[in-house]
């Protein structure tokens, strides 16, 4: 890895002293160092590699961190991160206590605005612009947004305020044909009919090869296309928002960048520029398959991503495609929806075996909601495949348009619990909360592949909505088999039980009794071993089954409740509720996730941090009911 100029950069202002000549230096060893990290890290790489020249102009002509710069989405940020005096810490990326792999206000003054969800930037931007002018402050604002970001509702929202508001405001679309899943959608199809246009490719190519031959002339040329390519292309929808639309511009091409974003800064009022950008850019392999170095693990760049050779445990996420394949062939109702999410959600051959059934609406998870309701108004059977951090921006429509209706609409909730590298903006902490609140809705946590087979199966077969919260990578190994065979709707087990000494009675209240919710089945199963408790495998946060927990109640001195998810409002919360409504009254310890944002890093180590590995739900037994215990 050659860094020779990149090492005199400590911050922007250093970038700013270098000639022009020397930036595209500066971009390749960007490039070589992005890759050098990224490699050894695991991270965002593709998306990554196709911001370099755009980063590099960018911080080269505006006074960043005067000026502002908000990027959407954020995994998109690693070149930013480097430029801004973090290139030593890269070795650190997505680990814990190291640097996030999205932008962060607590991480750098130029990260001014926190992105790790898709479509918020013009928002914020234009927030940021309004208030410049409200305090009397020149400065620049700028919204950098990808297209697949741009297919999300709130982008047009903030489009549609933006280009009446009197205020100075720059977005940028970072036009790279490619969302994590291949884009869709009408705006797709249009930005590629706008650059792929005969007349604008011939007019372009002709000129290039007549002009080449008088220097002059030609590089007159190149820099009147800087200002008027919009002569050589249709009216743009975004100028209908009141946008001064300049583009499109090859996002690779320092030698067009530049000046046109000089000359862009200098305009009052919004402006769009539409930059076209290569996901992989210079890295040949991420450049063929953008979509596997989206998110890579470790990798040797000489050799690229390696299929394992030894077969692993599926993840949930497998289990869930396999299931939804196997769902499909039997119920021609069954209609399975992503927004966007096709490969990290599991349904690559779903689309494959019934592409007709198969929906991804891009970015667009409200859409994504209100849509599957109205398939299920004509009698179909939709699955909705999103993260659990993902449906929080649907929440309206979860409850407006399905659970106030009934509708039977399946939510697969994947990356529940603490998802490690993403951190706080992606962590599945709060669906458990704030679905169990929702009448109608029903939520199920299975603890193994198994389970969340079974569990997916009785979803499906229910008159009302249902969600399956189930984490990301793999469970403990229980074969999930290729049955659909539905377990008991609103039903738990005890899967272990105390063992008396001889001669005890039977009938004799005592002991601590563990209700486990989803995969924290595991670790309780360990420590019940170990310190001969009750294991309950409540299955369910809604129904809850409260025949099962108040004859577990009954027969013990004492309950814990383990869960992956928020305290607050949690499975804990409704056991507490449930023994309330009752008249039952004995101690109850709430184990799970605590009132507080759970930074990036390796998700054994996050759980250990809370006390949720086997380790430390011991220790908190032990130290709440030590006496019950020995007694």
């Amino acid at each position: 890895m050659t860094t020779t100029l990149l090492n005199t950069i400590h911050s922007p202002a250093d970038l700013r002293l270098l000639s022009r000549p020397q930036l595209q230096t500066v971009a390749d060893e960007l490039r070589d160092c992005i890759l050098h990290n990224v490699s050894r890290t695991g991270g965002h790489l593709s998306s990554n590699l196709g911001t370099v020249e755009l980063t590099v102009a960018l911080h080269y002509v505006f006074d960043t961190p005067r000026d502002r710069l908000v990027w959407d989405v954020g995994h998109q940020t690693y070149p930013h991160k480097i430029l801004t005096g973090r290139r030593d810490r890269m070795p650190t990326l997505r680990q814990l206590g190291g640097l996030s792999g999205f932008p962060r206000r607590d991480e750098s003054e130029y990260d001014t605005f926190g992105t790790g969800h898709s479509s918020t930037s013009i928002s914020a931007a234009l927030g940021m612009a309004q208030a410049a002018k409200q305090k009397g402050e020149s400065r620049q604002v700028v919204a950098v947004i990808g297209d697949g970001a741009m297919t999300a509702g709130m982008a047009f929202e903030a489009l549609n305020n933006g280009g009446v508001a009197d205020c100075n405001l720059l977005v940028i679309l970072n036009d790279n044909d490619m969302s994590i899943s291949p884009p869709v959608g009408a705006l797709n199809r249009y930005l590629a009919q706008l650059m792929s246009g005969q007349f604008y490719a011939a007019t372009k190519n002709v000129g290039k090869k007549v002009l080449k031959v008088a220097p002059p002339l030609f590089e007159l040329a190149k820099r009147l296309e800087e200002h008027a390519k919009g002569m050589v292309v249709p009216a743009t929808l975004f100028e209908k928002f009141g946008f001064n639309y300049v583009g499109p511009i090859d996002g690779h091409d320092l030698e067009s960048l530049i000046p046109t974003l000089e000359n862009v800064k200098n305009l009052k009022g919004p402006q769009f520029l539409h930059v076209v950008t290569k996901k992989g850019q210079g890295y040949s392999l991420a450049e063929d398959d953008p979509v596997a170095y989206h998110g890579p693990g470790k990798f040797d760049p000489a050799v690229g991503l390696v299929k394992a050779t030894t077969p692993s445990k599926p993840t949930f996420t497998q289990v869930f495609g396999d299931w939804l394949c196997d769902m499909a062939a039997q119920d021609q109702r069954l209609v399975g929806i992503t927004p966007a999410m096709r490969e990290g959600s599991g349904l690559v051959e779903f689309e494959r075996r019934f592409p007709g059934r198969y929906h991804d609406v891009g970015i667009a998870e409200q859409h994504a909601v209100t849509f599957a309701a109205g398939l299920a108004c004509e009698g179909l059977k939709p699955v909705v495949a999103i993260y659990s951090t993902f449906l929080q921006r649907a929440y309206d429509q979860l409850i407006h348009d399905v659970a106030i209706q009934n509708l039977p609409v399946v939510f697969a909730l994947d990356r529940a619990g603490l998802v490690g590298a993403d951190g706080a903006t992606h962590a599945g902490a709060y669906d458990i909360p704030y679905i169990r609140c929702i009448p109608n809705m029903a939520l199920a946590c299975p603890a193994d592949e198994r389970e969340c087979r079974q569990l997916l199966t009785t979803a499906f077969l229910q008159d009302h909505p249902v969600a399956v919260r189930y984490p990301r990578g793999a469970g403990v190994g229980v074969a999930a088999g290729h049955d659909l065979i539905p377990l008991p709707y609103g039903k738990g087990e005890i899967r272990r039980t105390r063992s008396l000494p001889a001669g005890a009675d039977a009938n004799v209240v005592q002991g601590v009794a563990i209700l486990a919710f989803g995969t924290m089945l595991y670790p309780a199963l360990q420590v019940a071993e170990k310190l001969n408790l009750t294991v309950v495998n409540m299955r369910w946060v809604k129904p809850l089954d409260t025949e099962l927990l108040l004859q577990v109640a009954a027969s013990h001195q004492a309950l814990v409740t383990l869960e992956e998810g928020a305290l607050m409002g949690g499975a804990g919360s409704a056991v507490s509720e449930a023994l309330c409504a009752a008249a039952v009254t004995l101690p109850v310890l709430h184990l799970g996730l605590p009132d507080t944002f759970i930074e990036h890093g390796d998700p054994a180590k996050l759980l250990a941090l809370q006390g949720l590995d086997a380790a430390g739900i011991e220790a908190s037994v032990l130290q709440r009911f030590a006496s019950l215990l020995n007694s």
